[in-house]
């Protein structure tokens, strides 16, 4: 991860680990996802040009849902730009949720 985005890598995947002790790591599509084993990946994020993109794969349960929208029903997505302060509490809470929840595809 380049620049900025590489700090706010690391402190989402401190911030998911703190959040659910039994998660597991992949890399797809270049791609951080996390997920719990029997339930699925419920989060992955990846680097664009000016912002990172965090997908909840099963946002559309959160509550409060994340505030982008997607084509696929389930999933609802959230950006931080460099300008951004990242809200740990909320994104933990989102995390704490999303894990409890099925997710996609199983493992």
């Amino acid at each position: 991860m380049p620049g900025w985005k590489r700090d706010v890598g690391r402190r989402l995947d401190d911030l998911v680990v703190r959040t659910v002790p039994d998660v597991r790591k992949a890399v797809r599509w270049n791609s951080p996802f996390y997920g719990v084993e029997g339930r699925g990946w419920f989060l992955s994020f990846h680097c664009f040009t000016r912002y990172m993109k965090v997908t909840w794969l099963n946002g559309s349960s959160l509550d409060p849902m994340p505030p982008d929208d997607s084509k696929h029903e389930h999933v609802r997505y959230s950006s931080i730009h460099e300008d951004e302060e990242l809200d740990e509490v909320l994104v933990a809470g989102w995390i704490r949720q999303a894990a409890s929840l099925p997710g996609e595809g199983l493992f």
